[in-house]
């Protein structure tokens, strides 16, 4: 394996494992999130279409079976990252920094790979 895939590999599980635990979160920790939420001035009924387009985007991404949903789901991902870290600066000016991992690592991801 070369250093371009490994990079790749390392980005692309770093993006999966973030966004799954987020997806994870939302899912088993509802009352927490909406309280999140509510902190960022965002509406509670987000939450549960959010984490399902965030599995289906990982499940997009991992098996490139269609390309075109493969893209969108990494513009998804940087999106989804993107409003996150300006949400947390607008809100309070702090704790935006795993935002800014799972972008970076997204864009990494997209900009690496190699199939």
């Amino acid at each position: 394996m070369n250093v371009p895939k490994i990079i790749h590999w390392i980005a692309t599980f770093v993006m999966c494992g973030m966004f799954a635990f987020s997806a994870w979160m939302y899912f088993t920790k509802y009352e927490m999130v909406q309280g999140f939420y509510d902190h960022l001035g965002f509406p509670g009924w987000m939450i549960y279409p959010l984490a399902t387009a965030k599995v289906l985007g990982i499940i997009a991404i991992l098996t490139s079976k269609v390309k075109v949903l493969k893209e969108w789901a990494y513009a998804g991902f940087f999106f989804d990252a993107s409003m996150a870290i300006a949400a947390h600066q607008i809100a309070d000016g702090a704790g935006s920094t795993m935002a800014i991992i799972a972008l970076v690592a997204t864009v990494i991801s997209r900009f690496t790979d190699y199939r």
